[in-house]
Formats: structure tokens, C-alpha cells, sequence
């Protein structure tokens, strides 16, 4: 038997075992790799769904076991059965199969540096604050939005705490089935994307009560950096009665007054949002994002004009985080500290070429020293002769606003349970 370059191989067995050899080619071209992958997407797991982004046997096995541990151990055995029976049928020599393998694992620790996993990024538990603590679920009362794809991962937490209450409803009953769970419980859950969420801390903050939070929607962005990514997070953090307290966000203007958990914007982003909306249900949520942002940037409107910092002035965009933004290697932007008691404002200047200056505002982040874009951390900020008929966005809703737009922190207003790491 020789390689496939024509030199007889050095430690070339007598009868090749049948089951390494089949295992070999099943992971040529990375075909095992990518079956496997499919397998852990399917799971509906977040870390399992995000380590399968690495390829090969030993960059795979290592993605997913920088994601999920729990997986890893499943994963790992089959990755490293792989290179030794690449060497063990002849398809390489040993020392190249252990060096590839080597390589992969180093690629995968490479690009784990580069896109950092949101368990590198953990926010401080703290401030902490007095929760009780529901072994069984008793107390509980979870609202989750149906429409959002939630009701599995309602259920999952239901088996996890039998005597926790979950109302299942759909999208036009939310705002009433979170009062009157509001009325009964003694801690407030919700399972929804973040509009839903939004909805929920509202009550949540009316009655008083601690929010335990379930990511079921697209994006999740709170419950993310809250460091919720699923069910088992946050049964752990309900049956220990751990929680901490968080900033909340507050826009007013004229008569009209809201929170917002992640994000307040003025300018092209709310024309985006509501052009979205407009073509999700007809051909889902990422393509109409696409669409969106094609018409939205090549329709010939016009900056808004507002006063800010007592300048008027033309702007393509401001946006406000509820919290600091950090871009970590390539990543997009995270939040570190859900109670720093900022608002993130992100200021696109007008001009001719809105989609130019937008794109050189999201490469370059936080830059302060732009004469397109800028960047400043503050407590509350005040918008000036907003024109009539000027759309706000806050966590993924859209509203008018005209006059003076205010927004505002409100520090550690709302409580939330997550899980407490062990120092």
C-alpha cells in the first residue's frame, strides 16, 4: 500500500480495520464535519449552534468545545478517533495527520481570539440583589409569545419547574397577559424576543416585581448579555435565587414615554425597522432586512435636522445603547456592564452619502475624532425641534416623535435573575 503521492508508507498495517477506514472517508472534504454540524444546529442549542462554525476534525471538535463543553465530550472522541485513523489506513503519515491536527486546533483557538464567545464576555454579577429563590417554579408565572417561537423552550422550563405557571399566547395578548400575571405572581417571566421582553420589563418595573428572562426571539440581544442563552440557564439561576439589578433606559417626548432595554435610534435606522416589518411576514426576517436597507439607503430623503449638544445639525442617525458597547476583535459591538449608567450615543453626521458614512461609522466603532460619525458616553441627552412625523425605534419598536425627545437612564432600576458565577 502506498500514499497517494507514490512513497510507501512507513507503518502501513496489514489489513486496514474496516470501521477506521470508513470513518476516514466519511471525513473526507469535511463531509462528517458538516453532518455534524447539521446535527448540532438542530439541537436548537446556542452554544452547540455556534460551535459549529469550525470545519475540519480537530478545529471543529475544539470550536465546539470552547462553545459547549457538554458537547465537546461527545464531539471530541469521534475528532480524535479521525486523525489516528488517518494515519491508521495510510491516507497519511502519522506525524502529518498529528500535525494537522495540531494546526486545527490552533486555527480554532486563533479565531476564538478574533470573534470572542460570549462566555469570554460574561457582564460582573453584580450589583446582586435579594431574590427568592424557586427550587420547584412555585411563584413563577411566564408569559411566552408564540409568535416569536418560544413555546418549546417555555415548555423545556415548565419541565424543569413543575409548579411554574406558562401562559402561552399570541402576539396581540401579550401586553394583557403580562398584567394579569403581574397580579399573581411573585416573580415575573417571559419568553419572547426583546419587543416581548421590552413589554415585560415595563410591568415588571410597574409592579415591582423581579423579571426572569427566556430568550425565544431572533436576536435576544438583552437576555444574551445578560448571560441567558437558554433554558438551563436560567432554571439554575431561578432554583438559587440569584439575580442582579440593571440600568434601564427611558425616552420621553411631549405626552409619550417609554424604557427601553437595548437600543433607542432616530433617523434612518427606524425607517429600516418599519420597512422590515413591512416585508418579513412575505419573505422573512433576514431577506427583508436586505430589501429594507437597499430602499432605505437609496431613497433620496434627507437628514434629520435636530439640535444636539446645542448645535443644530444635520443627522443620518443617533443612536443611544442602554449601556456601553464594546467590539471585541471582529465581533459586533457587546455589552460588558448592564448597570454602568451610560448611554451609548452614536451620532452619524448628514451629508451626501448616507450609506457611505453609515458603513464607515459601524467599521470604525467607538470613534470620537470623525468629521461623519462620533461617539460619547453620557447620563441623559436632550433632542431639540425634532420635526413632525420623525420615527423613534427602541428595542425593535417604532413610533412618531416631534418636538423635544429626551432620553435618560434610570440606574439598577429593574431586577432580573441570572446566574451567579462561582468566584
Amino acid at each position: 500500500m502506498s500514499t497517494p503521492s507514490g512513497y510507501p508508507h512507513p507503518m502501513t498495517p496489514a489489513a486496514p480495520d474496516p470501521v477506521l477506514s470508513r470513518l476516514s472517508r466519511g471525513a473526507n472534504h469535511g463531509a462528517l464535519w458538516f453532518a455534524a454540524a447539521a446535527a448540532l444546529a438542530a439541537t436548537r442549542t446556542p452554544r452547540a449552534r455556534r460551535g459549529t462554525r469550525w470545519w475540519s476534525a480537530a478545529a471543529f471538535a475544539t470550536g465546539v468545545a470552547l462553545e459547549s463543553p457538554a458537547w465537546g465530550t461527545v464531539v471530541g472522541p469521534v475528532a480524535a478517533s479521525v486523525v489516528l485513523s488517518r494515519g491508521h489506513t495510510g491516507a497519511h503519515f502519522p506525524r502529518d495527520a498529528m500535525t494537522g491536527a495540531a494546526l486545527g486546533v490552533g486555527a480554532a483557538l486563533a479565531l476564538r481570539g478574533m470573534v470572542p464567545t460570549r462566555g469570554q464576555v460574561a457582564p460582573p454579577a453584580r450589583p446582586r440583589a435579594e431574590v427568592p429563590a424557586l427550587p420547584d417554579g412555585e411563584g413563577l408565572v411566564l408569559v411566552a409569545n408564540t409568535a416569536a417561537g418560544s413555546a418549546e423552550r417555555a415548555r423545556a422550563l415548565r419541565d424543569a419547574l413543575p409548579r411554574a405557571e406558562v401562559v402561552e399566547c399570541e402576539p396581540g395578548d401579550v401586553a394583557a397577559e403580562l398584567e394579569q400575571a403581574a397580579a399573581r405572581a411573585r416573580v415575573l417571566g417571559v419568553c419572547g424576543g426583546d419587543g416581548t421582553v421590552n413589554a415585560a420589563a415595563r410591568v415588571a418595573l410597574r409592579s415591582g416585581l423581579p423579571l426572569a428572562v427566556l430568550p425565544g426571539g431572533t436576536l435576544n440581544h438583552f437576555a444574551y448579555d445578560l448571560g441567558i442563552e437558554d433554558v438551563r440557564d436560567l432554571v439554575r439561576a431561578l432554583r438559587a435565587g440569584e439575580a442582579v439589578r440593571v440600568d434601564v433606559g427611558r425616552y420621553s417626548c411631549g405626552g409619550k414615554h417609554g424604557v427601553f432595554l437595548n437600543t433607542c435610534s432616530v433617523g434612518v435606522y427606524p425607517e429600516l425597522v418599519r420597512e422590515r416589518e413591512r416585508w418579513s411576514h412575505r419573505i422573512g426576517g433576514w431577506p427583508a432586512g436586505v430589501l429594507a436597507a437597499l430602499r432605505v439607503l437609496r431613497a433620496d430623503g434627507h437628514p434629520l435636522e435636530a439640535e444636539f449638544q446645542g448645535r443644530t445639525r444635520p443627522l443620518w442617525l443617533l443612536f443611544a445603547g442602554n449601556g456601553t458597547y464594546h467590539r471585541l476583535g471582529l465581533a459586533s459591538g457587546r455589552r460588558k456592564d448592564l448597570a454602568d449608567g451610560q448611554l451609548d450615543v452614536r451620532v452619524v453626521h448628514g451629508g451626501r452619502r448616507p450609506a457611505v458614512r453609515l458603513l464607515a461609522a459601524a467599521l470604525a466603532g467607538p470613534l470620537t475624532r470623525s468629521p461623519a460619525h462620533a461617539a460619547v458616553q453620557v447620563g441623559r441627552l436632550r433632542l431639540d425641534h425634532v420635526a413632525p412625523g420623525t420615527l423613534l425605534a427602541y428595542d425593535g419598536e417604532v413610533i412618531e416623535v416631534e418636538g423635544r425627545v429626551t432620553l435618560e437612564k434610570l440606574p439598577e432600576a429593574l431586577t432580573v435573575y441570572r446566574p451567579i458565577p462561582s468566584s
